[in-house]
């Protein structure tokens, strides 16, 4: 594996649901922000569907504010929510064009996303919004790019250089975070919430640290976190 290049100024981080890039990514971004480039979060959803013993209304509410605060942890001040139903994300023209509308809006030279294949490792199904939003967000890159597609949403921006997917099988790209796990690891705990909806003894910490340290065996580094690389 390569390290992710870091001569970019801005990304874009689409993903469907508050703490899905709190599982990781938001380590990287710590490290990128504290060099001085800008990453902006875009979510399909306000998570109103993940916490069994939640009102949808309330979850919403919560889950929304923990996201904002989680971000800010990782010097994140851009955050919007695409208001799409939590379970029920669907890909198709209207969710290319949300975040086809993003794209521009923040012109980004990186654009990240998560795992949309079928499967984790071969095994647990991957979650229907995942699958939505990974695969929408590489194709609203093209999108954002076409003048001819979407003109009422501005400009187009044909400067998107690479996209990476996270927890994506096969990865072909690392960012070292050794000396920024604990950002991330501050980040996914400012997700009290929806940790103590999960039960059990979710450790942030012990999760983070063990899934850091297997990528960094990968790639040759103490801890990372890893990516496959598109080209759009």
């Amino acid at each position: 594996m390569d390290p992710i290049p870091e001569e970019w100024e801005r990304a874009l981080a689409v993903v469907a649901h508050p703490d899905d890039l709190e599982y990781g990514v938001a380590s990287a971004v710590g490290r990128w922000t504290a060099t001085g480039k800008e990453v902006v979060y875009v979510l399909a959803t306000r998570g109103e569907a993940g916490i069994d013993g939640m009102d949808p209304r309330e979850c919403a509410r919560v889950r929304s504010d923990e996201e904002v605060a989680s971000a800010a942890i990782v010097g994140v001040h851009d955050v919007r929510f695409l208001d799409h139903a939590d379970g029920g994300v669907e890909y198709g023209l209207a969710l290319r064009r949300a975040i086809a509308a993003e794209i521009r809006r923040v012109r980004p030279q990186v654009v990240l996303t998560m795992n949309f294949d079928l499967t984790w490792g071969g095994v647990a199904v991957n979650h229907a919004d995942h699958r939505a939003v990974g695969l929408a967000t590489l194709d609203a890159c093209r999108d954002a790019a076409n003048r001819w597609l979407h003109p009422d949403l501005g400009e187009p921006w044909q400067g998107v250089e690479a996209a990476y997917v996270a927890a994506a099988p096969d990865p072909t790209h690392f960012v070292d975070v050794s000396d920024w796990l604990h950002k991330g690891v501050e980040s996914l705990e400012a997700h009290r919430a929806y940790i103590d909806g999960l039960g059990g003894d979710f450790d942030p910490d012990l999760f983070l640290r063990s899934s850091a340290a297997a990528a960094g065996e990968r790639a040759g580094c103490e801890l990372a976190v890893t990516f496959r690389h598109y080209a759009v």
